[in-house]
């Protein structure tokens, strides 16, 4: 279901908790997202997904927005493209910046309505998301992405503080059918 940036700031304690059991992260590093998030549904073109059980229990979420100058993940995205990928993919651009299920709801199709929906409403011309390097065959979020037809902008990036590789996905806008 469509979420409006009120609707995920008064259930930010849930999100982060969905966002804690699904990436596996600290407390401490929790904290930090929270923060994050909250001040995210500001952004330009801010939209949001959310799934909940019967009895308004939050299973998943997703959200993203406009994707801009001055933006820490934008930024550093840009600076690690030459100038005719810049234009291909960050001109016009939805950031698909969280999408999120809690691990026993996971592979029963949760995360592809939630993308699905997100990407429906997202204006742009393109769409661009960030996710660990992974096996593509085991990990459920890259064949979720490959299935979305996602393709790769970068590989084995670094963001800075994090030292795990990253992937650069990329789509066109809008979903076909």
């Amino acid at each position: 279901m469509p979420w409006k940036p009120d609707d995920l700031a008064r259930r930010l304690d849930d999100v982060v908790a969905v966002y804690g059991e699904a990436m596996g992260y600290r407390a401490e590093l929790l904290e930090a997202r929270r923060g994050y998030i909250a001040t995210h549904v500001r952004r330009p073109g801010f939209r949001a997904v959310a799934t909940l059980t019967r009895d308004g229990h939050l299973v998943g979420f997703g959200y993203g927005y406009t994707s801009a100058g001055g933006q820490w993940w934008h930024d550093q995205v840009r600076g690690a493209l030459d100038d005719e990928n810049r234009k291909a993919w960050l001109t016009d651009c939805f950031e698909v910046v969280e999408l999120h299920v809690r691990p026993p709801a996971q592979g029963h199709g949760v995360g592809a309505r939630q993308l699905r929906t997100l990407l429906s409403m997202a204006a742009g011309r393109t769409a661009l998301l960030s996710t660990p390097e992974a096996d593509e065959r085991t990990s459920r979020a890259w064949r979720l992405y490959r299935r979305f037809e996602f393709v790769d902008v970068l590989r084995d990036f670094r963001f800075p503080g994090d030292e795990r590789a990253f992937a650069v996905l990329g789509r066109t806008l809008p979903l076909a059918g």
